[in-house]
C-alpha cells in the first residue's frame, strides 16, 4: 500500500525555501493532506505490525508522532518549522526516547531509522554500563551480528572525555562503556517514503534492532 505520494517530499522542499509561518498557514491545506493525515495513517500501520510481536505495546499514533514546529527557544536559527516529519514508536512514544524503540525521520534528502536510547538519565547509564560490564560479552555479539551492521553500522553516542577512575579498568575492558548515549543509526533513500513497501521495508529494520533494544530495556529495568 501507498501511504505517500511525491506531493510529501515537494511540500518539504517548498517549506525550506519558505521556512515562516505566512507560507506555512497558506499552504497548511497541503500540509494536512500530504503530510500530517498519511504520516498518521502510516504509524498506525507500523504500530500494528509491532503489536504483532509486542501486544503489550498500547500507544497511538498521536502519541508517537513529533510536532513539525521548531523548539527555537535557545535557538539562533528562528526558522519555525522542521524539513522533516518524525515519529518515536515505543511503549514511551515520543514522551519517553529513553524507551528503545524506532525512530524514524522522513526528510526529501533521506529517511532516517533509529534505535537505543537517545538520553538515559544518570541512573539508567549506570544500569546500561553495569549490564554490559558483566554479561561475558552478549552485548558485544548482539551489535556485530551480520544483519545489525548491515543495516546500523555500530553503536553510536557521546562520550565521557574524562573518565573516572572507577571506571576506567572496565572501559579499557569494553571501550563502549564511555558512552552516555547508545543509539544507532540506518538510512533508505527518500524515494522509498511514497513505495507500496515501505512499511514491509521499514519492518526489516525493525527486526534487525530488536535483539539490541530488547537488551538495552532489560538493562534499564
Amino acid at each position: 500500500m501507498n501511504y505517500f505520494t511525491e506531493d510529501f517530499i515537494v511540500f518539504f522542499k517548498e517549506l525550506a525555501a519558505n521556512n515562516h509561518k505566512d507560507w506555512f498557514h497558506a499552504n497548511k491545506k497541503r500540509y494536512e493532506t500530504y503530510v500530517k493525515r498519511p504520516f498518521e495513517a502510516f504509524v498506525g500501520v507500523m504500530i500494528a505490525e509491532i503489536q504483532k510481536y509486542e501486544p503489550d505495546m498500547q500507544i497511538e499514533p498521536k502519541d508517537c508522532m513529533l510536532r513539525i514546529n521548531r523548539d527555537i527557544r535557545f535557538s539562533k536559527d528562528k526558522a519555525p518549522y522542521n524539513l522533516h516529519y518524525t515519529a518515536f514508536i515505543s511503549k514511551g512514544g515520543r514522551k519517553d526516547k529513553n524507551q528503545p524503540g524506532i525512530f524514524l525521520r522522513f526528510s526529501p534528502e533521506m529517511i532516517g531509522i533509529m534505535g537505543g536510547c537517545f538520553g538515559p538519565s544518570k541512573e539508567q547509564l549506570q544500569k546500561i554500563r553495569n549490564t554490559i560490564d558483566k554479561d561475558n560479552g552478549d552485548f558485544k555479539a548482539l551489535i556485530e551480528n551480520s544483519e545489525f551492521v548491515q543495516r546500523f553500522g555500530e553503536i553510536r553516542g557521546d562520550k565521557m572525555k574524562r573518565i573516572p577512575k572507577e571506571l576506567k579498568s572496565a572501559c579499557e575492558r569494553e571501550p563502549l562503556l564511555a558512552n552516555k548515549q547508545f543509539y544507532f543509526i540506518g538510512e533508505e533513500a527518500p524515494k522509498l517514503i511514497y513505495s507500496e513497501f515501505l512499511v514491509d521495508e521499514l519492518m526489516k529494520y525493525w527486526h534487525a534492532m530488536r535483539p539490541v533494544n530488547e537488551y538495552l530495556t532489560k538493562a534499564l529495568q
